[in-house]
């Protein structure tokens, strides 16, 4: 599937989008297969409320399947303007 991260999360990981092979079967899982690569990672999800998903364009929650999913994406909390 592809991983899409964006604002500070890209920042911290250093990528706009990666294509991620995993077994996880929720969002959660996925966050800690990827926390668990790197120290970028590490630090990109160490406060999961400080971030939102979208589970193929539509906003998901952490515990949301997996299962035939496209794209992932995560990013900061949006604000008004």
């Amino acid at each position: 599937m592809d991983v899409l991260y964006f604002a500070w999360v890209r920042e911290r990981i250093g990528e706009p989008r990666e294509h991620v092979e995993t077994g996880a079967r929720t969002v959660r899982e996925l966050v800690e297969e990827l926390r668990g690569r790197e120290d970028r990672y590490a630090a990109a999800f160490a406060d999961l409320d400080a971030l939102r998903v979208a589970v193929d364009q539509e906003l998901a929650d952490f515990d949301a399947p997996l299962k035939n999913v496209r794209e992932v994406a995560f990013f900061p909390p949006m604000t008004g303007g």
